[in-house]
């Protein structure tokens, strides 16, 4: 899969607001490039809001171990939730584990090397081996984010 169909698949989900901060629009220099995938029925992210998922095209401050300084890599963080991610690491989020993949393999899902705690799984390229998986975990990410926002959207009274 490359960048611009996961883009597109995940756009084409039901009430997906789709941002890829660029020069002048306001946001820091270091997310430039990124793609950031929010659950926004309304066309607009609530400040507090945080995305189902993203595409990261580079390495972050503290987060370099999938080294996506090489050349056309990039990985894409998911929030999936606890079930699919005991799934497929085989242990829950907040309990780490001495086995965990290697966070710089191509085509495989493994926990987000920073955000796993938090249930994040991340594919980096995805390609034949994780493609129909990764589609799979963004619909499952897109569902819970909508999930949650009827929830609120309830709770709230509107």
């Amino acid at each position: 899969m490359t960048i611009d169909e996961i883009i597109s698949f995940v756009s084409g989900l039901d009430g997906v607001l789709t941002q890829t901060p660029t020069p002048g629009d306001g946001t820091p220099e270091l997310s430039w490039g990124d793609t950031f995938f929010f659950y926004a029925p309304d066309g607009a992210a609530q400040a507090t809001a945080q995305p189902f998922a993203t595409i990261t095209t580079k390495n972050y401050p503290g987060d370099e171990t999938s080294l996506l300084d090489r050349p056309d890599i990039f990985r894409v963080n998911i929030a999936a939730g606890k079930e699919a991610f005991i799934r497929w690491t085989g242990h829950t989020p907040r309990r780490p584990t001495r086995a965990e993949a290697d966070p710089s393999a191509t085509d495989a899902v493994f926990a987000h090397p920073v955000y796993g705690a938090a249930g994040w799984l991340a594919v980096i390229n995805p390609g034949k081996h994780t493609e129909a998986s990764t589609r799979d975990l963004l619909r499952t990410a897109h569902h819970l984010a909508r999930t949650r926002h009827e929830r609120r959207a309830r709770s709230a009274g509107c």
